[in-house]
């Protein structure tokens, strides 16, 4: 059955806390049980709204990368991007593959919010004792696609929050070019796990009766809610810690072992 007003509030919050360190998972959980759970297919299709905004933020940065290949700058960064996306494959396609992954219930949710919450508050403290630098190291590009295969396994950890504090510890330590680095890497990493889940939807399922009219709606409003909170992001986090986001991933965590049934 269509419900268009739902599927615009699922877009909006797909849209919002996809890239913020707060964990998408966390709150479409809470969303589809007041809004009504939705298909995978829809699932996968708002993600991939908020892929297609976050490369619409970047795309002069994309193509200054793709077109100046032939300065050493850019050919270096171009390959550790590409780097911490072979690692997450290498790594996580075999986990995948074998059901390395906790359910997407509200208990183990609810706990890699809180965990993860305070391994923020703890992360950022350490890597400010560190010297300010912006340079991507290797160190840093394998230790990214370690930490997005992680946050694959434990649902509401949050994949920009774990890879980009794993990179301020590792050496990253400037904000600004630590969430860069990792929403970069994100896009491919993302494209391929949305077409890797389509794939397997398809081949097993098929795609079933859809609302495509309430699908159109959520990736739209998804794509265009990602792209208005990377761009308050980015400017956001030059000047402000993470410290908030930190703490609002555990009141949330809190809230939802305190307050949701943990069968959801």
């Amino acid at each position: 059955m269509s419900d268009p007003i739902s599927a615009l509030l699922l877009g909006i919050i797909e849209g919002l806390s996809e890239f913020l360190p707060i964990s998408s998972t966390g709150h479409l959980l809470i969303a589809q049980h007041w809004l009504g759970a939705r298909s995978d297919f829809f699932n996968i299709i708002i993600q991939a709204g908020a892929i297609v905004a976050i490369t619409l933020v970047f795309r002069q940065r994309i193509w200054s990368l793709t077109t100046g290949l032939g300065e050493r700058a850019n050919r270096d960064y171009a390959m550790k991007l590409a780097l911490a996306f072979l690692v997450t494959a290498l790594v996580g396609l075999p986990v995948r593959m074998a059901g390395w992954e906790l359910p997407e219930t509200v208990t183990p949710v609810a706990w890699a919010l809180v965990i993860g919450g305070l391994w923020m508050i703890v992360a950022e403290r350490l890597a400010e004792r560190r010297p300010d630098r912006s340079d991507v190291t290797w160190t840093v590009a394998v230790l990214v696609g370690l930490a997005q295969v992680l946050a694959g396994v434990f649902p509401g950890t949050s994949r920009s929050a774990a890879a980009i504090f794993i990179a301020m510890l590792a050496g990253l330590s400037r904000r600004s070019a630590a969430t860069e680095f990792v929403f970069l890497v994100g896009i491919p990493t993302m494209f391929a796990a949305s077409g890797y889940a389509f794939m397997e939807l398809w081949l097993d399922q098929g795609l079933g009766e859809e609302a495509w009219g309430d699908v159109a709606i959520a990736f739209v409003a998804a794509m265009v809610t990602g792209f208005i909170v990377v761009k308050w992001l980015l400017g956001y986090i030059k000047r402000h810690r993470f410290t908030g986001f930190a703490l609002y991933r555990i009141a949330l965590g809190l809230g939802l072992l305190l307050l949701m049934p943990s069968g959801v």
